[in-house]
């Protein structure tokens, strides 16, 4: 059996003296846990470069940072989220001529938007900022079911409501249209939300991979669609190539 790693160890133990301590200089960590300082700044920089800590300009102190408020969840803070990926977002909308949607995780069966940009045309549009998807039915939502288990526990315990006609409420369908997702790296839909609306999304990542949200966009039928009823591949290749770079903007790899 291997045994325990040793920076891994010493990591844990800067996080949780900084959580009893507050702020704390490189020096009060090297004595505190017995560590030469360059062993001890190694560690708190490379644990600010994940957003676990951060560092006060003025002092020169480090501190617990926001990323580890959503650990418990995974995910990121929504502000932070959309503050990432709003240019990316600008970008996607104008390339697309589509509305564009960041979404992530409330912590029920649903998924929220918590960024939105209207559509470039002068057709009434309603912010959709705050509004609560269902995981099953959506491009979005089944981005976020390929990658968290957890809300695919809670989408498999409960019953699939039929929003369309096309909506997938079978939960086995439901899984093989996932592990799809999960394979193709994009997820599509089309009228399985609302009739006559379709929607690509891809995943957006963080440090070391993991999936925090998720970016698409969402039209009529007959614009992100061919003739043959499938999704346009230069539309997919826009909203994936959004997708990495915001993940590149997340810290991801």
């Amino acid at each position: 059996m291997p045994g325990p790693i040793q920076s891994i160890e010493r990591a844990a133990a800067v996080l949780r003296l900084l959580a009893r301590s507050g702020r704390l200089g490189v020096s009060d960590v090297a004595a505190a846990l017995g560590l030469a300082k360059p062993t001890a700044h190694g560690i708190l920089r490379t644990l600010q470069s994940v957003g676990f800590v951060e560092q006060d300009t003025g002092s020169g102190k480090y501190r617990l940072g926001v990323a580890l408020r959503g650990i418990g969840t995974g995910y990121l803070d929504p502000n932070d989220l959309r503050s990432r990926a709003i240019n990316w977002a600008d970008v996607l909308g104008a390339r697309t001529g589509e509305a564009v949607r960041v979404a992530a995780r409330d912590g029920t069966a649903d998924i929220v938007v918590v960024h939105h940009v209207f559509r470039p045309d002068n057709l009434e549009q309603a912010l959709e900022v705050g509004e609560q998807l269902p995981a099953h039915a959506t491009a979005l939502g089944k981005v976020l079911l390929a990658a968290d288990a957890d809300l695919t526990q809670r989408v498999g315990r409960g019953r699939l409501a039929r929003m369309t006609h096309r909506t997938i409420v079978d939960h086995v369908e439901l899984d093989r249209a996932v592990i799809a997702v999960r394979q193709a790296g994009w997820a599509g839909e089309i009228e399985e939300f609302r009739p006559g609306m379709a929607g690509i999304a891809a995943p957006l990542r963080a440090h070391g991979g993991l999936v925090v949200g998720a970016i698409g966009i969402t039209g009529a039928v007959d614009r992100l669609c061919d003739s043959h009823l499938q999704l346009r591949k230069t539309l997919i290749k826009h909203v994936r190539d959004t997708a990495h770079a915001v993940s590149r903007e997340l810290g991801a790899p």
